[in-house]
């Protein structure tokens, strides 16, 4: 290689070492020249400004600063962003677009585990399980050899908002089961939902027809609330509501009267406000499982991250396309 590009990590410097473990690290030492050992999360001080001087490659993760024009102008020779999570939203600036930064996420690769939490609740909740768990632990018996009725997934209905990556994954993931899947994105056309071996439909008729709906829309100004009352109204009585996209998707004072209530069911791992209340009833009620935005990449998963972002950069220093490169036209489209 007869160039190495000069290298920077921005990002909160206690998640370097957890994308980048030492294997990863190397590799990308090969690629570019970086040092290990330098992280900036501050843009406005003296040695990253100096820093951003010289890089041609930013190498971002969660606390990276926004990338506005001021910052942009002390890097004269920057030409890429990596980021190693997902959404890039908040970093990433209509200025970068303007400068003609290349950008690449990490976001298929944190899809993963999100769709793989999403189908393990998908099916417990076919199985109404955190429900009767609960009825279990309060009631500490059970009859064996009573049939409970109402519950299963042979051909359980799951109604998936949104065709994002995470929503394509897990439908991918439901294939081997007995599921009816059915699909809701505006950006789908018949054809492409057919590929995907699912059915389209409105988001009212899903809402009406499901047994569980999974959300995996981004919050945009159109998404927000886009589950409000009404909609959650012609829910059908005992569906559940799996949310593991962004807690603004719902509104959470209509669900909250829904889920006192008894009518619905749902697994919340995103929610808004985020983290809830300490006082708020969700974390009583026996219908709702909360979880702390663990569905995306936590634990020996983020490394999965660094290795996206390696094999973009392997992919950059050789002159090939990249595999999860991000435009601005799909920012309005993207978590």
């Amino acid at each position: 290689m007869s160039h190495r590009p000069k290298g920077l990590f921005a990002m909160r410097a206690i998640h370097r070492p957890r994308l980048f473990p030492p294997p990863l690290m190397e590799r990308l030492a090969e690629l570019c020249d970086i040092d290990q050992m330098v992280t900036v999360d501050d843009f406005t001080t003296d040695r990253a400004l100096r820093l951003l001087t010289e890089t041609e490659i930013l190498i971002t993760g969660w606390g990276c600063p926004p990338l506005d024009a001021d910052t942009l102008d002390q890097a004269p020779r920057l030409r890429a962003i990596l980021h190693a999570a997902g959404s890039v939203k908040a970093h990433v600036t209509p200025h970068c677009w303007e400068r003609a930064i290349v950008v690449s996420s990490a976001a298929a690769a944190n899809a993963i585990p999100t769709a793989e939490y999403t189908l393990a609740t998908v099916l417990m909740s076919g199985k109404h399980a955190f429900l009767h768990r609960e009825r279990y632990r309060r009631d500490r018996t059970f009859v064996l050899d009573q049939a409970i009725s109402g519950i299963g997934n042979f051909g359980v209905r799951v109604g998936v908002v949104g065709a994002s990556r995470v929503g394509r994954r897990l439908i991918d993931l439901m294939r081997p089961f007995d599921i009816d899947v059915s699909l809701t994105d505006p950006y789908v056309e018949a054809a492409d939902a057919a590929e995907l071996g699912v059915r389209l439909t409105s988001l009212e008729q899903m809402l009406s027809t499901c047994d569980v709906i999974s959300l995996h829309a981004p919050e945009t100004a159109e998404t927000y609330h886009m589950i409000d009352r009404d909609r959650l109204a012609m829910m059908r009585d005992g569906a559940t509501l799996v949310n593991t996209a962004r807690g603004g998707l719902v509104d959470t004072m209509a669900l909250t009267a829904e889920l006192v209530s008894g009518r619905l069911s749902a697994v919340l791992d995103v929610t808004d406000p985020e983290p809830l209340p300490p006082e708020s009833v969700l974390f009583e009620l026996p219908n709702v499982f909360v979880t702390p935005h663990l569905a995306g990449s936590q634990g020996n998963e983020v490394k999965r991250l660094g290795r996206s972002v390696v094999n973009e950069l392997e992919r950059l220093v050789n002159g090939r396309r990249l595999a999860h490169q991000v435009t601005a036209a799909d920012i309005d489209r993207v978590a």
